[in-house]
């Protein structure tokens, strides 16, 4: 792996800007998460989603990645229609919501202000990263959601950026018998300016079914 890895801390504050960024939206938030956010699902899966950061009213407030805002409506009902989920929708920790030899993580674990990481803060959070990429079997795919998450994973496992080129749909071997599949975010803004449709992003998970199956 390219970064030192250390495991999933909830009260990691390594970030000076994010850290004071959560204490003041707990100010105006109390009812919030506003802590890093952890990795839901399978604790043994083949299908790791790599996503950017959480939300300011989803993943913040929830404490669950993708959960509460308009971004997890495609992804988890995506994942439920091609047997990731069990149920179509995440709504709170507290629901009955399970993944199915997959799981969800973010490029960044805690909310960004104006949803942007700095590209120091994806670095610093990296480590991470590098832990989670070492659960994932021989065999697995990476799903990395946007141009970020894509170079978050490539960071993670030492590898330059040249070494693979974001798209849509493109795909890339990594070390130790993984692949990279691409994704553009399921973002309100594209999937409302349709840079991603639903069936591209179905699509995408027909793909990432094949992988794993073959």
């Amino acid at each position: 792996m390219g970064e030192s890895h250390a495991e999933f801390d909830p009260h990691c504050r390594r970030c000076g800007r994010l850290a004071g960024f959560l204490d003041e939206v707990r100010e105006r938030n109390p009812g919030y998460h506003c802590r890093p956010v952890a990795p839901f699902g399978s604790a043994v899966h083949r299908l790791l989603i790599v996503g950017l950061a959480p939300g300011m009213h989803g993943a913040n407030r929830t404490g669950r990645p993708f959960t509460g805002d308009h971004a997890g409506i495609l992804l988890y009902r995506t994942l439920h229609a091609h047997g990731f989920a069990s149920l179509p929708a995440s709504v709170s920790v507290d629901d009955k919501q399970r993944l199915i030899d997959s799981r969800i993580t973010n490029a960044v674990k805690c909310l960004p202000p104006a949803n942007k990481p700095l590209p120091a803060e994806v670095r610093q959070c990296n480590r991470y990263l590098a832990a989670e990429l070492l659960a994932v079997p021989p065999g697995g795919v990476i799903l990395a959601l946007g141009a970020i998450a894509h170079g978050a994973v490539l960071r993670a496992l030492g590898l330059k950026p040249a070494r693979a080129r974001f798209a849509h749909g493109a795909e890339h071997e990594l070390p130790h018998q993984l692949l990279l599949l691409d994704s553009y975010h399921c973002s309100r803004y594209n999937t409302q300016t349709r840079r991603l449709t639903t069936p591209m992003f179905d699509r995408i998970f027909v793909r990432a079914r094949h992988l794993l199956a073959g």
